[in-house]
């Protein structure tokens, strides 16, 4: 006979799995590992404090930096115009319904997507190989030069191996965001049990014909990989890396049948001269859009132990 289960209260308790949020930078230079590390963190904290009502939110994060592998030394203080910042005032920031009504990309995606047809029919990707060789030099570095391309791979790769156990927000901004696809593609066939619960893009050029060649040409359909649970794509109207916004029309879904949630987001960013870019990090990680889905891994959590310190180092 079957032993009978303990009143639920006796029951011993099952511990909710530890979460973590771990970013990947973009495109260009950054400063220090530890100060970008820092206002990653300050302005994720910030949006939750305004957007979410948390005060004081306390969560494990972790940051995958490589703009050493590009760069000999990091971007010197005196040469960043666009540190981290809290806005003025108080109370959540603009949502993406509160967008402006014509922007950058409605003006913008029309022509781009014209472009984009031929380009994906034909492979020859004159536009883009111009726009990638003189706006976006990082990525067209990652595209040609395969030994970068694997070690940032490697790096973020390496993060998520470590994390393997917790809950895990991926927030890949920009070139990131390619980074983290073709990441989280190759972990697919190699690491098929390490799963990502959400992976979060924001400014992201994955639409862009040469990068959807290129995946094609590298993991066969353009499609959410099967270890993600969830995906969502933040894009400013105004931030032309985006320019294409949406994703899913491009990207098909996983096994799960799991498709990316497009969401039209208020990058609100402005450097200490007032000029504003719609591209930068930092304003992404604090928009409404953003905040709803990191306060799942803000929450107070009962642990058994308590997670490892934050580690700074670029390379680990």
């Amino acid at each position: 006979m079957r032993e009978a289960e303990p009143p639920r209260e006796d029951r011993p308790e099952v511990m909710e799995r530890d979460r973590v949020i771990i970013g990947i930078h973009g495109l260009a230079n950054k400063p220090p590992a530890d100060e970008k590390t820092r206002w990653w963190k300050a302005a994720i904290a910030e949006g939750l404090t305004r957007n979410e009502g948390l005060s004081d939110p306390d969560f494990l994060f972790e940051f995958v930096y490589w703009a050493d592998l590009r760069y000999d030394t990091p971007l010197p203080v005196d040469d960043n115009r666009e540190p981290y910042r809290p806005y003025d005032g108080d109370g959540p920031l603009p949502g993406g319904d509160e967008a402006p009504a014509t922007t950058v990309k409605d003006v913008l995606a029309p022509v781009y997507a014209g472009i984009d047809r031929i380009e994906e029919a034909t492979g020859v990707t004159l536009v883009d190989d111009l726009i990638l060789e003189h706006r976006f030099d990082d990525l067209w570095h990652y595209h040609a030069e395969q030994g970068f391309a694997r070690d940032v791979q490697a790096r973020l790769i390496r993060r998520l191996r470590t994390y393997r156990h917790h809950r895990i927000l991926l927030v890949a901004h920009s070139m990131g965001s390619v980074v983290a696809y073709d990441a989280l593609r190759l972990l697919e066939r190699e690491d098929p049990s390490l799963r990502v619960e959400h992976l979060v893009t924001a400014a992201s050029p994955l639409g862009l014909a040469k990068v959807k060649l290129k995946f094609e040409a590298e993991h066969g359909a353009l499609r959410v990989p099967d270890n993600v649970s969830a995906w969502t794509n933040l894009a400013d109207g105004d931030d032309v890396v985006a320019i294409m916004g949406a994703l899913d029309a491009d990207y098909g879904p996983n096994d799960q049948s799991v498709r990316i949630n497009d969401q039209r987001v208020v990058n609100r960013y402005q450097r200490p001269d007032g000029e504003p870019n719609h591209h930068k990090s930092y304003g992404y990680v604090r928009t409404p859009e953003f905040s709803r889905v990191a306060r799942a891994y803000a929450e107070p959590v009962r642990h058994a132990v308590r997670s490892r310190p934050n580690r700074l180092l670029a390379g680990t």
